[in-house]
């Protein structure tokens, strides 16, 4: 198969000579808008079994992958983790997108005090996650938590695992690249209230870091922060 073939994620598991059924959207998408056909390829992934070439079967008006040759190998992904604070639904939406681009294992939106909203669908937030996968070619997906208080996320933060904390209009240095298990804490629009960082520079294992003297927005600083802790890796 070609470089830029079609991927599609799937819950079950992938092997040699198995069939998968699709599901409607997934024969929606390959029938009806790509005009894909009987017996063309499309690659599968989900998330454990490496990457996969299967044929399209058709059964009347369903849709099954017959699983043919592996691809690629399981590979494991950076070990780096997104915490952020909640946004609007398209700059949450768009935050998932990138982060899933990026490689981030687990996403964790924040409840701080400048947090718009205090809900989020997962279920969609999966589905978005689930597309910027297939098209970045990527072979997992991130866990994605429901929202929790800011309180909640660091006192059950793994302690062996750094929590580099973005804090504009506060002295910090620069971001230093991940090396092992990390994460990444941006607040909302507005950033952090001042009582949240006296207690972010209460725990030892954050690290308050800055991007520099320009006030980002909080889903511009959060891919700008990943993307340098990623510099290392």
């Amino acid at each position: 198969m070609g470089h830029g073939s079609i991927r599609i994620f799937v819950g079950a598991r992938l092997a040699a000579g198995s069939s998968v059924a699709a599901t409607a959207e997934q024969a929606h998408y390959l029938l009806r808008v790509m005009r894909r056909r009987e017996g063309e390829r499309v690659a599968l992934f989900n998330g454990t079994d490496g990457e996969w070439a299967a044929a399209l079967a058709t059964e009347g008006r369903s849709l099954r992958f017959a699983v043919r040759e592996r691809l690629r190998t399981q590979a494991p992904d950076a070990d780096l983790w997104l915490a952020f604070g909640l946004l609007k639904r398209d700059a949450t939406d768009l935050v998932v997108r990138q982060a899933t681009e990026l490689g981030v294992a687990r996403i964790c939106p924040v409840l701080a005090r400048r947090s718009q909203g205090e809900r989020v669908n997962l279920e969609r937030l999966r589905a978005i996650a689930i597309e910027a996968a297939e098209q970045c070619e990527r072979l997992t997906l991130p866990a994605i938590d429901a929202p929790e208080p800011l309180a909640a996320l660091l006192a059950a933060w793994p302690r062996g695992r750094r929590l580099v904390a973005l804090l504009e209009r506060a002295p910090a240095a620069g971001i230093r690249p991940a090396a092992g298990a990390a994460g990444l804490l941006v607040g909302p629009e507005g950033g952090f209230a001042p009582e949240e960082i006296a207690e972010l520079r209460c725990h030892d294992f954050i690290d308050p870091a800055s991007l520099g003297p320009r006030i980002l927005r909080a889903e511009t600083a959060a891919i700008a922060g990943l993307a340098q802790m990623q510099a290392g890796i």
